[in-house]
């Protein structure tokens, strides 16, 4: 084999290893870039809810005193009530006595009470 042919043979596989390296670079760029971008908006996703779970956090201790207080034996509260004094509307009260362990009462009369004070009726 002459030199030139080897030079020829050379140059070649050089380039096709180049080529692989830039293929293979580039996907690797391609793919941190994306694991990078999902990782920022599931931080900021997380920051910007986080006032919003700190306060739900906040409304729920209050319903929970509110719904677990003496002074009332019967341990039934107004909606309304609840939901003005924790500052919210009637739908997002309803999302947090759920999620502190609360019902409505049986009689659609609006009222709520920890399930812990109020279980259900068994089969009768």
């Amino acid at each position: 084999m002459d030199e030139a042919a080897l030079a020829e043979t050379i140059a070649k596989q050089v380039v096709a290893d180049t080529r692989f390296w830039i293929a293979l670079i580039g996907l690797l760029g391609g793919i941190v870039g994306a694991l990078l971008t999902l990782f920022g908006n599931v931080v900021l996703h997380w920051l910007k809810e986080k006032p919003k779970r700190g306060l739900d956090k906040k409304r729920e201790a209050i319903l929970a005193e509110m719904l677990d207080d003496n002074r009332f034996p019967e341990k039934w509260r107004n909606l309304s009530t609840l939901s003005a004094v924790i500052g919210a509307g009637d739908e997002e009260t309803k999302r947090l006595l759920v999620e502190i362990g609360a019902r409505g009462s049986e009689n659609a009369d609006g009222k709520w009470g920890l399930i812990k004070n109020h279980p259900f009726p068994g089969p009768q």
